[in-house]
């Protein structure tokens, strides 16, 4: 099972030194990948006293392609994971020329998590449709491998249109992986027909959940050790419980992990020493 970090977007702070710091280490101490979460705006909770989301405009979040960018350029070997690009609410050919330059500058190493969202205040203000996200982001997945694989392409779909334009530079491998994030009957079945990788939630019916997701992806024509699986694991003490609990990971059939310092109390500078602890207490048994 591949351990990663999940860069902590929203108490890390706006210093680059210390976004670099976080990058560097983590690849210092041989963890695989480091996963950042993707919002554009937070809404404000002043006039919204039903705010039942996460987070608001208090919330910092550096945007995954940029930041991205700027980790590309101070590391050599880690994987750079979008856990997951709102896609959606974005345009999606300036989505795959983004996720495409980031491929090459990187040399190879953007892995293209995207997901459908909760938050309608940031599609309103993006100008895109809320209410129609799931069956629009199976398009959105066709035109991007299209435009990754073809050096032109003709399209005409429900919401795309391209007339002969394709883009220069494409990924290194004229392909990027495309992982679904998600709960819903929809997505599940998504990620069994198109995807992948999945990025489930950890709960108490995982492990039928992924069967689910593999007894449809055999249904489908699929060979279900085709699809990736990433949970993420919060940071605790990485302690016999949370040991315990990668392991029954690792049983299940995941492949992947992360560790999120986020939301446990620590201050900007402790993250690092966290997945320093986190490494030395997991990586020997993943």
């Amino acid at each position: 099972m591949k351990l990663g970090v999940v860069f902590p977007q929203t108490e890390i702070g706006e210093d680059p030194d210390r976004a670099a710091a976080f990058a560097t280490t983590a690849e210092s101490l041989g963890y695989d990948h480091i996963v950042a979460y993707d919002h554009v705006l937070g809404a404000s909770t002043a006039n919204r006293p039903d705010w039942a989301g996460p987070y608001t405009d208090k919330s910092m979040f550096h945007e995954p392609f940029v930041l991205f960018s700027y980790l590309a350029g101070l590391t050599k070997t880690i994987e750079l994971v979008t856990g997951v690009i709102i896609l959606p609410q974005r345009q999606t050919t300036l989505v795959a020329k983004q996720a495409a330059t980031l491929d090459v500058l990187s040399k190879g190493r953007l892995r293209l998590g995207i997901g459908t969202g909760w938050n309608d205040v940031e599609y309103e203000a993006l100008g895109e449709d809320f209410s129609n996200r799931g069956s629009r982001s199976e398009e959105q997945i066709d035109v991007l491998r299209k435009l990754f694989a073809d050096d032109v392409i003709s399209y005409d779909g429900k919401w795309h249109k391209i007339t002969e334009a394709g883009l220069n530079p494409r990924p290194v491998n004229r392909n990027l992986p495309i992982w679904l994030g998600g709960m819903a009957p929809k997505v599940m079945d998504r990620v069994a027909r198109l995807a992948d990788g999945w990025f489930p939630f950890y709960n108490k019916n995982l492990a039928n959940q992924i069967a689910e997701v593999r007894s449809k992806a055999e249904q489908h024509g699929r060979n279900p050790d085709d699809i990736g699986i990433e949970v993420i694991s919060p940071l605790g003490e990485a302690g016999p419980k949370q040991l315990d609990q990668l392991k029954r990971l690792r049983d299940m059939g995941v492949s992947h992990t992360a560790v999120a310092t986020m939301n446990v109390g620590l201050k900007q500078d402790e993250h690092i020493d966290a997945i320093k602890r986190f490494w030395d207490a997991a990586h020997t048994m993943i």
